[in-house]
């Protein structure tokens, strides 16, 4: 578990909706880094599959350029770029979400500081 944004555990929460709101935000912030974490075993994949495709060429005689068309005209990599820009868009909502929750948080720690 990662630690909480709320640094101090004696005076973490003082209500139930504070609480709730930095809970779902630590929840969402958990999501996006598995979700990233998705998006680089995806960009990884494409990395591997075109060095691999390279060196085939290679050992075939075909030329570096056309290697590099061949594969990125391929299936593999195709699905493996889809799968990248999927789980970065949906690492970077669930971060925006993230951090909606923590700003939701600490409006309401500050509404019940503040003097009116």
């Amino acid at each position: 578990m990662s630690p909480s944004f709320f640094h101090d555990d004696d005076n973490r929460f003082r209500n139930a909706d504070e609480r709730d709101a930095c809970a779902q935000a630590e929840a969402m912030l958990e999501q996006a880094r598995a979700m990233m974490r998705e998006a680089e075993n995806a960009l990884e994949t494409w990395k591997t599959g075109k060095e691999m495709n390279r060196l085939r060429c290679e050992r075939r005689g075909i030329a570096p350029t056309d290697a590099e068309i061949r594969w990125s005209a391929s299936t593999p990599a195709k699905n493996a770029i889809t799968n990248n820009n999927f789980y970065v868009s949906l690492a970077s909502m669930y971060f925006e979400a993230a951090a909606a929750n923590y700003s939701r948080a600490l409006y309401l720690r500050s509404r019940g500081t503040a003097r009116i």
